[in-house]
Formats: structure tokens, C-alpha cells, sequence
């Protein structure tokens, strides 16, 4: 036989056995559907991204990547980011994904008057943040960090956001969080969400409404505890007005807030009805036990509430009830209040 013959016999069984070889690293590492996050930072090199990719598990050879993306002509098209990668995908698949930069979105919504307690669960059944990190950075609920030595404190967010400078440090994020709906890459940090829901407040409290809570001596912490208050008690915009009106008159006469919503903050008790010994409990959020508003918000207001609480109407009444139908009744005097409430609240 032919040299000639034998080196294209040769070259063919090489081309043969490095497609067959290609094609079985091309295939995926493993079947099962795990998911990973996959990082690719900003000035990665094809070769150290498929070098990053095998040590992830991810690819079952990194020269098999480098020369499928150079063959694609891929390699410059690489771009930073966080993706969600998994062992049962192709080399092609892989590539497709980190080539268009896209990560797959995830539609969340904050409900108005959710606590911390409720956003963490909603985050973490969505896959999207655990619940001992989120309090790890916004803080435990309901925990007096004046007093509390063992817990960390919550994340100082104050230089980033201004609106925050006058929140005292030994509480935590409640009543910040601002309830929208919100377009979340899957691959976003705890971090990241949370500075989403800081960012939307920010925009929502205009300069003009911290302007406006300026000129009338109270601060921006206040307001959002007042309006934690109104989002837990009434549901109208009306209502939340006159409500908020009833606690600042209150509050200015020295009377107690005597608000309910405070007292299931602290139980964890989804009710109306308040009992005798809930009343008793000791603590700063206890608007029975103590005067003035309770150590900090107790949700996560909407517009509305912020807006009743920055703009109150004045009335004559000193009392209200919500009736379990959601109606709110205003009483003038303790004996009336008295009247609708056995009238109401059978």
C-alpha cells in the first residue's frame, strides 16, 4: 500500500475518532435535571470558563469546550453573568445559554402588609432566597437589637439609601420592603432582592413626600411605622386617612395607640380577637402596655397606607373598630365605642 493511501487512512480515522470523541464530551454529564449557579466574570477567557465549567461538574471535559465554542466561532461571545446550568445539558445547550447572556426571570409579588416573616417564607418557596440569610441581612422581626447580644445586627443600607439614615439601628428592615411586583433573574442574590425592594422605595417616597414629612417635624421612620399600623387595621384609603388621624391625636393627648395589629405582631396570631393576657405582654411593640408607636413598623405598608400616614384627616372621633366584614365603624366617645362594639363584635 501507498504511503499516500496509509497517511489518508490515517488522517480519516483521526478526523473519525476525534468527531466520535467530540461528540461523546459533548453529551451531558449526568441525567438527572440538577440545577447549579454558574458565575462568568467580567474578562474570562474561554479557557478559564471551560476550566471553571469542569471543576462545576458541569462539562465532562474543558479542551472538549474551548474547541466546540471555537468551532461555533463563540468564543468572544461569552458573556459575563450569573446563569442557572445544569449537569444534564449539552455542551451546545451550555453554550447557547452563556453566548445569549440571558438568565431565565422569575415574576414574584409582595403583598401589601406582609411582614418580614412572611416575605422570607414567600422568597424561599420560591426558591429564590433562605430565610436565615434574608434575616441575617434585614434583621429578625420584632428583636430589640439594643438588647439582643447574640443575634447580628441587621446590614447598615444607610449610605446606599438615604431614607434609611434616620432608622434607629436597633431594628430591623420591617416596613422598608415596598410590596410590588417585582421581574427577579433566578440567579439574583439575597442581597440583590432585597436592595430591589429598598430601590422601589426610594422611588416611590419622591423627594416632595420627604420634603412634606420634613416640614412637619416628623421622620421618614415614623411615618412608615404609622403606616404599618393603618396597613394592618383598615382597609380604605378614607378609613386609613381618619385612622391615622385617631393615633396622632391620641399619641399627641398622651393616650395609648391601643392598636390590635400590634399585639399579633408579637403573637404571630392571625385573629381579631385580642385576649386579656396578650394585652399583658411585655413588650416595646405592645401599644396597650406602652404610649407612643411601638419600637417599629409591624409590615410592609403600600402607597396608601404611607400617604394616610403623611397626610391624616382630622375628625372628631377618638375610636374605631373594623367589624369582620371589613367595615369600619368611628366612635366619638369611649361609651359609643363601647356600644358598636357590642353591637359589631359578637
Amino acid at each position: 500500500m501507498k504511503k499516500i493511501e496509509v497517511l489518508t487512512i490515517f488522517i480519516i480515522c483521526f478526523f473519525i475518532f476525534g468527531a466520535i470523541s467530540l461528540f461523546y464530551l459533548s453529551l451531558p454529564v449526568a441525567k438527572q435535571q440538577t440545577e447549579k449557579v454558574f458565575e462568568v466574570k467580567k474578562g474570562e477567557s474561554v479557557f478559564e470558563i471551560a476550566k471553571h465549567l469542569e471543576e462545576a461538574g458541569l462539562i465532562k471535559n474543558k479542551y472538549s469546550f474551548v474547541f466546540f465554542t471555537i468551532l461555533r466561532g463563540k468564543e468572544k461571545e461569552l458573556k459575563a453573568g450569573r446563569y442557572i446550568l445544569s449537569p444534564s445539558m449539552t455542551l451546545q445547550e451550555i453554550l447557547d445559554i452563556l453566548s445569549k447572556g440571558k438568565t431565565p426571570m422569575v415574576k414574584i409579588t409582595i403583598l401589601e402588609g406582609w411582614n418580614l416573616k412572611e416575605i422570607a417564607q414567600y422568597l424561599e418557596e420560591q426558591g429564590l432566597c433562605q430565610k436565615e440569610e434574608f434575616f441575617e441581612i434585614v434583621g429578625w422581626p420584632g428583636v430589640d437589637y439594643s438588647k439582643e447580644k447574640t443575634l447580628p445586627q441587621p446590614q447598615d443600607f444607610s449610605n446606599k439609601f438615604p431614607f434609611l439614615k434616620d432608622k434607629p439601628k436597633n431594628v430591623s428592615l420591617e416596613g422598608y420592603l415596598f410590596p410590588d411586583t417585582y421581574f427577579v433573574e433566578k440567579t439574583a442574590t439575597c442581597q440583590e432582592i432585597i436592595e430591589m425592594f429598598l430601590k422601589n422605595f426610594s422611588k416611590k417616597l419622591t423627594p416632595d413626600l420627604q420634603e412634606e414629612i420634613k416640614r412637619q417635624k416628623k421622620t421618614i421612620f415614623e411615618i412608615v411605622t404609622m403606616a404599618s399600623l393603618l396597613e394592618k387595621e383598615v382597609k380604605t384609603q378614607e378609613d386609613k386617612e381618619i385612622v391615622a388621624g385617631i393615633l396622632y391625636k391620641r399619641q399627641k393627648a398622651g393616650m395609648p395607640l391601643q392598636v390590635d395589629a400590634t399585639i399579633t405582631y408579637i403573637t404571630g396570631r392571625k385573629t381579631t380577637k385580642i385576649t386579656f393576657e396578650e394585652l399583658q405582654i411585655d413588650s416595646p411593640y405592645n401599644t396597650y402596655k406602652y404610649l407612643g408607636l411601638p419600637l417599629g413598623p409591624i409590615s410592609n405598608p403600600g402607597m396608601e397606607s404611607i400617604l394616610a400616614a403623611i397626610y391624616p384627616k382630622q375628625s372628631s372621633y377618638w375610636y374605631y373598630l373594623s367589624t369582620p366584614d371589613g367595615k369600619t365603624i368611628f366612635s366619638k366617645t369611649l361609651s359609643e365605642h363601647n356600644q358598636n362594639k357590642a353591637k359589631y363584635l359578637r
